[in-house]
């Protein structure tokens, strides 16, 4: 213990014990990053994944690694999947998405952060067989196979006023007055 006026200075962690009792419950991180060119926004047409294949996605987004930032993972992912590069300082945070789907299994319990992009170096091309097209659409002309939760956010981007925090899947609890 710091003796009364001194503070101790590291990083703690939750005892062993409190972990074991309340560890159970599990929330997958992601980031998503949506690459904007004035009110063009571009997607990918998703493949091989089982998850929403043949609709349109972010351009890039993927699953926060142990011990990675969602900034990292913004960077990374949009490296990994398009090949081009991008700054942390250039990530404009635009929601952060607690979500959930019906089947009420702990895979599906998640925790999307979405970030808007207008510079990077290099041209986006697809770089993985995750996805067989990419293309831009304007905000105002979606196609109309966008996955669900990333339409949302589309949504409020191109209607403005995004609140920093929604939850997606949860019925009446919804931000915004819906989303399942």
């Amino acid at each position: 213990m710091p003796a009364d006026g001194e503070l101790e200075d590291r990083r703690q962690t939750y005892p062993e014990a409190y972990a074991a009792a309340h560890g159970a419950f599990a929330l997958i991180p992601a980031a998503y990053v949506f690459l904007l060119d004035g009110r063009r926004v571009l997607l990918q047409r998703r493949a091989n994944t089982g998850f929403y294949d043949g609709w349109w996605a972010a351009a890039a987004a993927g699953h926060v690694e142990a011990g990675e930032s969602v900034f990292a993972t913004a960077v990374r992912e949009t490296a990994e999947e398009l090949g081009v590069a991008i700054a942390e300082s250039d990530l404009e945070p635009l929601t952060a998405m607690h979500r959930t789907a019906p089947t009420g299994l702990p895979v599906d319990q998640r925790i999307d952060v979405f970030f808007a992009c207008t510079r990077w170096s290099g041209i986006p091309a697809l770089q993985e067989d995750k996805a067989t097209e990419l293309a831009w659409f304007d905000l105002d002309a979606l196609p109309d196979r966008v996955v669900h939760h990333e339409r949302f956010v589309l949504d409020g981007l191109r209607d403005g006023g995004l609140p920093a925090v929604m939850a997606f899947g949860f019925g009446a609890d919804d931000a915004r007055g819906g989303g399942t």
